[in-house]
C-alpha cells in the first residue's frame, strides 16, 4: 500500500514547509499548455507535492518533471462523477499509464444520494483495481451531500481500498469547511488521508484545514499561499 503521512507529520510540515501538502493545481476546462507549463515550473521552484491537472496533459507535464520529484495528479470522472464505472476504471488505467502517479475520482454522487451503497462501493474498487500501487483519492463533492451521506461516503470509501478522501471537485457551490476536514476524519480514522480542496486561496486557512484533520490540500493558489507563509 502506497505511504499515506500521518495527521501529527501534516501538522508538522504545515507550519514548516506547507508546499510539501500542496497538490498545485489547475482544472479548468479552458487551461492552455502555456499555463502548464507555468504550474510545473512553480512546481519545481516552490516544491509542491504534485501538479493536479486534466488527464490530457499528463504527458507534457511529464516531459517537464521527468527528472524531479514532484508527482503527477490526474482526475477521474471529472467534474460529475456520473460516469460509467468502468469508463471511470479505463480512464485511471490509461492515466496511469500516460504517467499519472496519483488518481483523485470523482464518487457517484448520484448513487450515493440513492443508497445504493453497493454501486458506489464497487466503482470505487474498481478504480482501485485498476490504478494498483498508486495513491487513489476519493472526491465525495461534500457540498451535495448532507453530513450522514459524507460519513457513509468516507467509510465506503474507506472499504473499497481508496487511500485519501477528498471534500470537493471546485467545480459546484462549495468546497472544504472546517467542520467537513472534521466529520471526514473522524470517519475515515488515521490510517487514510483527506484531501481538503475548494476555495483555499491563503496560508491561515491552508493551517486550518490541516489542524482540522487534513492531510494534503489542494489548491490553484499555492504560490500565494507559500509565499504567505514567507513572510
Amino acid at each position: 500500500m502506497p505511504e499515506i503521512i500521518s495527521l501529527e507529520t501534516a501538522k508538522i510540515l504545515a507550519h514548516n514547509d506547507i508546499a510539501r501538502l500542496i497538490d498545485h493545481t489547475a482544472l479548468r476546462p479552458d487551461v492552455t499548455g502555456i499555463e502548464i507549463e507555468a504550474l510545473c515550473k512553480e512546481a519545481l521552484q516552490y516544491h509542491f507535492y504534485s501538479v493536479c491537472i486534466n488527464p490530457g496533459f499528463i504527458p507534457f507535464a511529464r516531459t517537464l518533471l521527468s527528472s524531479s520529484d514532484v508527482k503527477i495528479c490526474t482526475v477521474v470522472g471529472f467534474p460529475l462523477g456520473a460516469t460509467l464505472s468502468r469508463v471511470k476504471a479505463y480512464e485511471a488505467e490509461e492515466s496511469a499509464r500516460e504517467g499519472a502517479q496519483e488518481i483523485d475520482m470523482v464518487l457517484n454522487v448520484s448513487a450515493l444520494k440513492d443508497r445504493n451503497y453497493q454501486k458506489v462501493e464497487q466503482e470505487i474498487k474498481m478504480v482501485v483495481k485498476a490504478v494498483s500501487g498508486l495513491i487513489c483519492k476519493v472526491i465525495l463533492e461534500n457540498c451535495l451531500l448532507t453530513d450522514e451521506e459524507k460519513e457513509i461516503g468516507c467509510k465506503i470509501s474507506v472499504q473499497a481500498g481508496a487511500h485519501f478522501v477528498k471534500t470537493s471537485t471546485g467545480f459546484e457551490k462549495g468546497g472544504a469547511t472546517i467542520d467537513d476536514i472534521k466529520l471526514m476524519r473522524k470517519a475515515v480514522g488515521n490510517h487514510v488521508g483527506v484531501k481538503a480542496a475548494g476555495g483555499i486561496r491563503d496560508y491561515d486557512t491552508a493551517l486550518q484545514m490541516v489542524e482540522a484533520g487534513a492531510t494534503r490540500i489542494g489548491a490553484s493558489k499555492g504560490v500565494q499561499i507559500v509565499e504567505r507563509n514567507r513572510l
